[in-house]
């Protein structure tokens, strides 16, 4: 699928500038915050980030999405719509629309809620990095195509929830680790549970 991005956003001063929030593991912030990408190494800290899944109104399809190659932490994994990091004093409902707009090029969700407040992950090592975030999870609607930002998005595709199942479970499929462990919980959830 062919990638255009129709965003206005500066992405070198977005990546360069990013702070992330660190948090407790009952997630509640220290008052310390990071650099973004000099912050995620073999000892990252504890800190605050969301992921969102996007359906497609129409039909109810899950956008999922292949990190960019050149992307510091896990690239070229296919993963959820949208993942990232809520900046020092951002609300995460606020975050996940930043982010869904200067990634997907989709500012506009409808519908975005919290399905996993409490989310909580350390992943092994990747190429170096552990990922350990507290990481409370979304679902939203779209009635748009994407138009992601090829300093995210690699690719990108519309699945029904029965294919995003399989590719899961298919050993051979390089999917990121916090989607696969997502799903065990989302499965049975509100509106994953009835697609």
């Amino acid at each position: 699928m062919g990638v255009v991005f129709t965003g206005d956003v500066d992405t070198a001063t977005e990546t360069e500038t990013e702070q992330i929030v660190f948090v407790t593991e009952d997630g509640v912030p220290t008052g310390e915050t990071g650099p973004k990408l000099a912050s995620h190494h073999e000892h990252t800290r504890l800190h605050l980030a969301f992921s969102c899944y996007v359906l497609r109104r129409s039909d109810n399809a899950l956008l999922i999405t292949q990190r960019a190659l050149h992307k510091k932490v896990w690239p070229g994994v296919w993963t959820n719509s949208v993942c990232g990091h809520p900046a020092p004093g951002e609300t995460l409902e606020d975050a996940v629309r930043r982010r869904a707009g200067y990634e997907l090029g989709m500012p506009s969700l409808s519908g975005l809620h919290c399905v996993l407040p409490n989310y909580r992950y350390r992943t092994p090592p990747f190429q170096g990095i552990v990922e350990n975030e507290f990481c409370p999870v979304f679902a939203a609607w779209a009635d748009t195509a994407p138009a992601p930002n090829p300093e995210e998005v690699g690719d990108w595709r519309w699945v029904a929830w029965p294919d995003y199942t399989k590719l899961l479970n298919d050993p051979s499929a390089n999917v990121s680790y916090w989607a696969k462990d997502q799903f065990e919980q989302l499965k049975a959830l509100e509106p994953f549970s009835g697609l």
